[in-house]
């Protein structure tokens, strides 16, 4: 399970994936949180519009939604330019009801199974992204297709999932048609060609995709085991794990990282399963093989 990230994050890590960011209004504070959780979140869920008459005016009913149904009703709409328009964030009326055992398939990041039921709100674990198409047979245009895939895999990125966690709206509640034209098999496999992973895992775990050479892809550390990580352990592979922590952001080193374990590592590492939204005893800066597995170190 993760954290949402802060609206600034969120932010952050949209204008890092190369996207074009409109922010409207007092997005940051728009939401639906008096009215239940925001997170834990798991994944990314798609859709689109539907008919619309203009793309300002889908915009801004995205933003203020219905009488009936409130907004805002995503957290982003992205435009047919590719441009993404930030509306809202927080808890937003964009996923509602759908499956259990569809939730748990993207927790665990495995195949979907068949969406038959609704029975879990899904507004508090998915972040949304509504996607302007009528829905009737109207061309996805490539700079939309491409700004989709961008936000799917900069979350994926942020919180260190697959791109098994991303999802389209047809796929969580039954009867949902949307995204029309899309399908999402395809859209997963451009979201993991852009984490530089592949979907074919029946696991829903990560390997490198493309070229096997060991020059063109990295080989990831199978997790050591946590007694592997004491004080001192001298090794490259604590080297090569420290930059991971730097390159995700999470390094609390004034010198190194280096190849012995130290305080420093394993507030590091503490930091990192703060990231991925552990707490507690989950977050004591010893390695744990889930958040060793996302962690993605390669061989020294």
């Amino acid at each position: 399970m993760a954290q949402p990230l802060s609206a600034d994050q969120f932010l952050a890590v949209l204008k890092k994936s190369g996207v074009r960011v409109v922010e409207h209004g007092s997005w940051r504070t728009h939401n639906r949180n008096h009215k239940g959780a925001w997170g834990p979140v798991h994944g990314v869920m798609i859709h689109h519009t539907g008919p619309y008459s203009t793309e300002a005016g889908m915009v801004e009913l995205c933003r203020t939604g219905y009488t009936s149904l409130p907004g805002p009703l995503c957290h982003g709409v992205i435009d047919r330019s590719g441009t993404v328009h930030l509306v809202g964030y927080g808890r937003a009326n964009h996923a509602g009801s759908g499956d259990d055992d569809v939730l748990n398939a993207v927790i665990a990041e495995k195949d979907l199974p068949a969406d038959n039921e609704a029975n879990t709100d899904g507004n508090p674990h998915f972040y949304g992204f509504e996607c302007i198409n009528t829905g009737g047979g109207q061309k996805w245009p490539e700079a939309q297709l491409d700004a989709m895939h961008k936000v799917s895999a900069a979350l994926c990125r942020a919180h260190g999932w697959s791109a098994k966690s991303v999802i389209a709206h047809k796929e969580w509640q039954p009867g949902k048609p949307d995204p029309a034209g899309i399908t999402m098999s395809d859209f997963r496999t451009a979201v993991a060609k852009l984490l530089g992973t592949s979907t074919t895992t029946g696991s829903g775990s990560s390997k490198p995709s493309g070229p096997t050479s060991d020059k063109e892809t990295p080989e990831y550390v199978p997790f050591p085991g946590a007694d592997y990580f004491r004080i001192g352990r001298r090794s490259t592979l604590i080297t090569a794990m420290g930059k991971r922590l730097v390159a995700e952001g999470c390094g609390k080193y004034s010198t190194g990282p280096g190849p012995r374990w130290t305080d420093a590592d394993r507030r590091s590492y503490a930091a990192w399963q703060r990231k991925l939204g552990y707490s507690g005893d989950d977050a004591n800066g010893i390695p744990g093989a889930t958040s060793w597995a996302k962690l993605r170190v390669p061989k020294p």
